[in-house]
């Protein structure tokens, strides 16, 4: 007790009795810093520096976050080319095989119509994946052409070339955009793996022998063939997944006003001036300017909310809200279905707002997500889809 009176003794007489005196020309003032009033404003600096070493920790590591993606990025893309240069190297090599070989010219013929069926069924998936028309096109045009060579064993190599160049190409784009994908779930703080059903996307024995040898017996086909592909298959199926998922999460933007206020996160209140969390991201922009979905839902909330104004709330299923704030206007109703860019109202300046703008945020499982990742996430979703 005795230690303990000493110590509040010296902290009292770090904070004794000060007078300030300004002086103005003839007339001087004074002001008593009571200790109570000391204590206080050093009460408030601490806030102050406690508060900006977190938002400067946030922003560090928001920053390093961003760059990690990148780095995973040009890895994705250097382990795709090292793999179609192995591809290739296997090919040549069965090639060669082939011409080498002394096997009849019925029987070369039945293996190939074999193969064929088998790739008639993988393309045939592949048509609904957005894209892989145009990235297998060139492959396409090369297999149409007649072969060369006046050797029949070498005509028939080179229609399997073809084929063989004709599933790396499918297999290539299916495996990077699914990488792309993956990638962009993450940017949203997303995993990716949860969105992506066991049973894959795809139907038929492509993808549901899950051994070679029993997918070559299903197909007719040789099981080096067989396996390459289930890989595309699985590949392709991985794709469709992922897009389809993205398609049902609110990854637009909900304005074409480009100007950001406010971001998510902890600043200082316009009202109070003091810290406090912003639970969502605001655009600033005109009164009437257009306010759109970000994804396919059922609008379940219109009217006025304390603070928020007029708003706007949107389920868009699997645990995903979206909300909109300070509206000037609004077109839907509840209950309402709204596809993705649909125009839902009008920016304002209604609730607790000091301007005319829109407050967007974006709710899962019933937390509040930054919608700024969200927002990243759908522009990187369009360069995949362009």
């Amino acid at each position: 007790m005795t230690r303990a009176l000493r110590l509040y003794r010296h902290f009292l007489d770090m904070f004794t009795e000060r007078h300030l005196y300004i002086r103005s020309g003839d007339i001087v003032r004074g002001f008593v810093l009571t200790p109570a009033r000391q204590i206080a404003l050093l009460s408030i600096l601490v806030a102050l520096t406690l508060w900006f070493t977190f938002s400067t920790i946030s922003y560090a590591l928001d920053a390093i976050e961003i760059s990690s993606t990148h780095r995973e990025l040009a890895q994705m893309q250097a382990r795709s080319e090292r793999w179609v240069a192995d591809r290739e190297a296997r090919l040549n090599s069965a090639v060669t095989q082939l011409n080498a070989s002394s096997g009849s010219m019925d029987s070369l013929a039945t293996a190939v119509e074999k193969r064929h069926a088998a790739l008639t069924a993988l393309l045939a998936d592949a048509r609904t994946t957005p894209g892989v028309t145009n990235a297998i096109a060139p492959e396409l045009r090369r297999a149409i052409k007649a072969p060369t060579s006046t050797n029949p064993v070498a005509r028939i190599a080179q229609v399997e070339a073809s084929q063989e160049r004709l599933i790396s190409a499918t297999d290539s784009f299916a495996k990077g955009r699914a990488d792309r994908l993956r990638l962009a779930f993450r940017l949203a703080g997303l995993t990716p793996s949860s969105f992506v059903p066991r049973s894959g996307a795809l139907g038929g024995p492509l993808i549901e022998g899950r051994d070679p040898r029993a997918l070559a017996t299903v197909l007719d086909v040789d099981e080096g063939f067989a396996e390459r592909i289930q890989h595309a298959a699985n590949s392709l199926s991985e794709a469709q997944a992922l897009s389809a998922a993205a398609a049902r999460l609110p990854l637009s933007k909900p304005t074409q006003v480009a100007n950001k206020s406010s971001n998510f996160g902890f600043r200082i209140d316009p009202f109070t001036s003091h810290p406090a969390f912003h639970s969502g991201m605001d655009f600033m922009g005109g009164i009437g300017s257009p306010i759109y979905s970000t994804a396919p839902g059922v609008v379940s909330f219109t009217g006025v909310r304390s603070g928020y104004g007029n708003t706007i709330e949107i389920d868009h299923g699997a645990g995903f809200k979206t909300r909109y704030a300070h509206l000037s206007g609004i077109g839907v109703g509840v209950g309402q279905r709204v596809a993705v860019g649909q125009r839902i109202g009008a920016l304002g300046n209604t609730g607790r707002s000091t301007g005319p703008h829109l407050h967007y945020e974006v709710w899962v499982n019933g937390q509040a997500k930054n919608p700024d990742r969200f927002v990243k996430a759908g522009e990187y979703v369009q360069q995949t889809r362009s």
